[in-house]
């Protein structure tokens, strides 16, 4: 598909920060190092974990497991490149390893956003009908419909890098941002890519919005039914669970549609504010969520606690 569009340009840029001192490339480097190893272990860990451990094979793991993978493969995709711009001065990627990363952004990206609706649907199970929960919910129906999960996004992702691959591109070659995405490579198209744009657009706000809003009612309705029950101690910790969940949600999903949609209207035409708020949503969640999702979590807790003393008195 990127071999048809006959562009000049070889490769792009990652600009990155375009406004950043020369003088503060040490730190973004050191942080994003930090973040490459915290998200690359925390979340190798408890793929491990849940994988080793029988009585981890539970549907709320199946969950947590994939969105980890999701994450992982996210990090590994884009931050070596910002290590290699900061430590190797190498900011250019070829324009087919370009569209290929812009594909693995929007494909895991879009993955990110049903599983974090699958969790938050599978807490509101949990939580308000826990009675009937095995009977609703079954280790072969989250790993089912985490493949169908991992398959739509593929065909969403594909349908974004689509929009961009069929631009011609023959002048500037500077990508504003850390990674390839549709928006920022779309705008150097050496021809309107207004319409390309606009569609991607509408694709990422059904892509967010519709496991959005079924997030938001499954906390609705799990914070009324925590409320009702606030004298039992298990609940005020449900009710706590629940808070540092949303934290992550809030952390994934806002930024991102400040960003997607000012990017439309340009309300906001700073190019380092939009890559800030670009890093905030991809790379925070990613080594978030792990200690959200699972070191909270007593089960996971306990099984590192137990292998870790097995290694030590060993």
């Amino acid at each position: 598909m990127v071999m048809e569009n006959e562009s000049a340009v070889s490769e792009f840029v990652l600009v990155g920060f375009p406004g950043l001192p020369p003088r503060l490339y040490n730190l973004v480097s050191m942080i994003a190092f930090f973040i490459f190893n915290i998200s690359l272990y925390a979340n190798g860990i408890v793929i491990v974990v849940i994988i080793m451990n029988v009585h981890l094979h539970k549907p709320m793991y199946v969950i947590i497991a994939n969105l980890a993978l999701s994450d992982l493969l996210m990090d590994i995709i884009t931050l070596p490149k910002i290590l290699a711009k900061y430590w190797f001065g190498d900011n250019s990627i070829s324009f087919h390893a370009c569209f290929l990363q812009m594909f693995f952004v929007h494909y895991l990206s879009s993955l990110d956003s049903f599983i974090i609706m699958l969790m938050a649907i599978d807490r509101y199970v949990a939580i308000c009908k826990p009675l009937r929960y095995f009977s609703i919910i079954s280790n072969g129906l989250m790993a089912n419909i985490c493949c169908v999960f991992w398959f739509t996004a593929a065909i969403i992702g594909m349908s974004i890098t689509v929009l961009g691959a069929k631009l011609p591109f023959c002048g500037p070659n500077k990508v504003k941002s850390y990674f390839c995405s549709l928006t920022p490579v779309a705008v150097l198209a050496c021809a309107d890519s207004a319409p390309n744009r606009r569609n991607g657009f509408i694709i990422a706000m059904f892509v967010h919005l519709v496991p959005l809003s079924f997030i938001i009612f499954s906390y609705i309705m799990i914070i009324k039914t925590i409320r009702s029950k606030t004298g039992s101690e298990t609940w005020q910790k449900a009710f706590y669970t629940c808070a540092t969940h949303l934290f992550v949600v809030g952390m994934y999903y806002f930024p991102r549609l400040m960003v997607y949609t000012y990017n439309q209207v340009q309300l906001i035409p700073n190019a380092d504010l939009n890559v800030l708020l670009i890093c905030l949503y991809t790379f925070v969640p990613h080594f978030a969520s792990p200690i959200v999702y699972c070191l909270r979590t007593q089960d996971i807790k306990q099984t590192l606690v137990k292998a870790f003393k097995k290694k030590f008195n060993s």
